[in-house]
C-alpha cells in the first residue's frame, strides 16, 4: 500500500454518475430525482465530490451518496432544517441525510419537507 489517497472516480454527467450505480440503488435515486425534480424543479443536477447533487445556481443543496445496501439523501444546510419526526441523521457542522434502503423507505410527505426547507429556507 502506497499511502497515497485514491482518486475520486470523475463522471462527466449525472445521468453517467446514475447509471455507474447498481440497479436498485438506482430505482431509488430515480424516484427521489422525481421528488426532488417536483418540488425544487429550478435546481440543476451535477456530480459534486463524488455523489449526485443538486444545486441552485452553483450553490450544493442536496445530494445523494451511495453504498453497496443503501443510499443517503443529504442536505449540505441540514443542521439548520427543521426535523420535526427525526428523519435526520449526522453530526457533523452542516450535513445531515437520510439513510434509505428500500421505496418504502422515502416518505414524499416527509421529504418534500425538507427538501423545501433546503432549497426555500422554509416549509
Amino acid at each position: 500500500m502506497s499511502g497515497k489517497p485514491t482518486k475520486m472516480k470523475a463522471y462527466e454527467s449525472f445521468s453517467d454518475w446514475k447509471n455507474d450505480q447498481s440497479e436498485k440503488n438506482q430505482e431509488l435515486i430515480n424516484r427521489l430525482q422525481a421528488l426532488i425534480g417536483e418540488v425544487a424543479p429550478h435546481l440543476t443536477t451535477t456530480v459534486k465530490w463524488g455523489q449526485g447533487s443538486w444545486t441552485d445556481a452553483s450553490t450544493p443543496k442536496i445530494y445523494i451518496h451511495t453504498e453497496d445496501d443503501y443510499i443517503q439523501l443529504g442536505f449540505y444546510n441540514g443542521s439548520t432544517l427543521e426535523d420535526p419526526d427525526g428523519l435526520l441523521s449526522g453530526n457533523g457542522k452542516y450535513i445531515r441525510f437520510i439513510k434509505i434502503q428500500a421505496i418504502e423507505d422515502i416518505d414524499t410527505e416527509k421529504f418534500s419537507y425538507l427538501i423545501r426547507q433546503a432549497v426555500d429556507g422554509d416549509a
